[in-house]
């Protein structure tokens, strides 16, 4: 027997299942997207089959906090990564929709250095980390296909990561590892298998689901608490404004060596082993150690923090009005304090382009810069009335394949029931 779109789209269980992944309205495409999966699965694979969906996510708060051990606000949105798994022997077979095929021997769980940037080192790694704690680990076959969008920084890759790790612990584990335990599992993959450098906060927020508060202070063992998305009718955009990444790994990487020159300065490490007072009493000296823009961008971590624990507060207390003060307060911040919203000198600011036209644009109540900026994505928030006039309005500068309407979805990496 089948998965047809129509028998789906007649099943309650699964109605609800999409309306709480996806959001209103999602149902026909998602029961499409489910059927073409299955019928391709089917088409090698024989047996019992069981779906699996991994979502993408957003940085909601905390820009450039993490790796001064800060602290940071993300979620987990309503793109997904979904998987038709079938268990098989000996090893983890991974066919994705235009995709080479992904085949790891559970048996053999060394780094693999050739594996470096390639999604068997993200596979392995997992199993590693599960065969190294004391889960169960074994083989499986899946076919996946993603609409977890490339290239606005809402981590596809720990959207695979967590896949693997949630279908390894339904089909293995009995479902009883910990949501903090699969981000580790994926962590580790992509990080000493997949040789990315990278903290915790992607993995987190997928693993987690809703709205993750990560707070850094220890990075073995971050505090992190889930916080459901309370704004119904609050609705989010990414656009990615364009721009090119290959050249900034300089500019990223100066962010964190400024911060930490001046942390150096009261023989701390980090940012977050440095007294607030101590620092704003030591300014006129440390003008003499480190440049002013060092200085500013401390400034930004120190009030970025603040931000963050106000608005975890709005959220759990529903105060939307307050969420989008700090949310633009951030975005501010970012631009003139953090500095990250374009490269230095350039004449090309998609970035700031973006963000000056959605304040031009009806019904924006806040904008800022995505993730690492100096080129890419910046995120909007709006009443749901009036998505679609910003969506055209930004379509027609960036190109409609670059402006996406997402939700927050409080269910992490997950076994989906049909």
């Amino acid at each position: 027997m089948g998965i047809t779109a129509k028998e789906l789209l007649e099943n309650k269980k699964f109605l609800a299942t999409s309306k709480l992944l996806y959001g209103d309205g999602k149902a026909e495409y998602q029961a499409k997207r489910f059927e073409d999966l299955y019928n391709i699965h089917k088409k090698t694979y024989s047996g019992n089959c069981e779906f699996f969906s991994s979502s993408g996510r957003i940085e909601v708060c905390g820009n450039h906090t993490d790796h001064n051990n800060g602290k940071v606000l993300c979620a987990s949105i309503s793109v997904d990564t979904i998987a038709c798994v079938t268990p098989q022997e000996g090893k983890i077979t991974i066919a994705s929709i235009g995709y080479p095929v992904v085949d790891v021997d559970i048996n053999d769980l060394t780094v693999h250095k050739e594996e470096f940037g390639k999604s068997e080192g993200l596979v392995r790694g997992v199993l590693a980390y599960y065969k190294q704690n004391g889960y169960k680990i074994g083989g499986f076959a899946a076919s996946t296909t993603s609409d977890v969008f490339k290239g606005a920084g809402v981590s596809s890759s720990a959207s695979f990561e967590l896949l693997v790790a949630e279908i390894l612990n339904v089909m293995f584990n009995d479902g009883k590892i910990s949501a903090i335990e699969k981000a580790k599992a994926a962590h580790m993959g992509e990080s000493e298998y997949f040789g990315k450098p990278c903290g915790l906060l992607d993995q987190s927020a997928i693993s987690i689901g809703g709205v993750s508060y990560i707070d850094f202070k220890s990075t073995k063992e971050p505090k992190v608490e889930k916080i459901d998305w309370p704004f119904e009718n609050l609705a989010i955009v990414i656009t990615n404004t364009g721009g090119d990444h290959c050249n900034l790994t300089g500019e990223y990487a100066a962010i964190r060596e400024e911060m930490e020159a001046v942390a150096k300065c009261f023989h701390a490490k980090k940012l977050r082993k440095v007294k607030e007072d101590e620092f704003y009493n030591k300014i006129a000296s440390l003008r003499n150690e480190v440049s002013d823009r060092a200085i500013e961008r401390a400034i930004h971590y120190f009030n970025e923090n603040k931000r963050v624990d106000i608005a975890k507060k709005a959220l759990q207390k529903g105060q939307e009005k307050k969420f989008i003060e700090m949310i633009n307060q951030s975005g501010i911040s970012s631009l003139t304090m953090l500095q990250n919203c374009f490269p230095n000198g350039a004449v090309a600011q998609p970035i700031p382009l973006g963000i000056a036209l959605s304040k031009q644009i009806k019904g924006v109540k806040a904008v800022r810069v995505h993730g690492g900026g100096f080129a890419g994505t910046i995120i909007a928030y709006m009443d749901k009335n009036d998505v679609q006039n910003y969506v055209n309005e930004m379509s027609k500068v960036f190109g409609k394949e670059n402006v996406f309407h997402i939700q927050v979805r409080n269910v992490g990496a997950c076994k989906v029931e049909l």
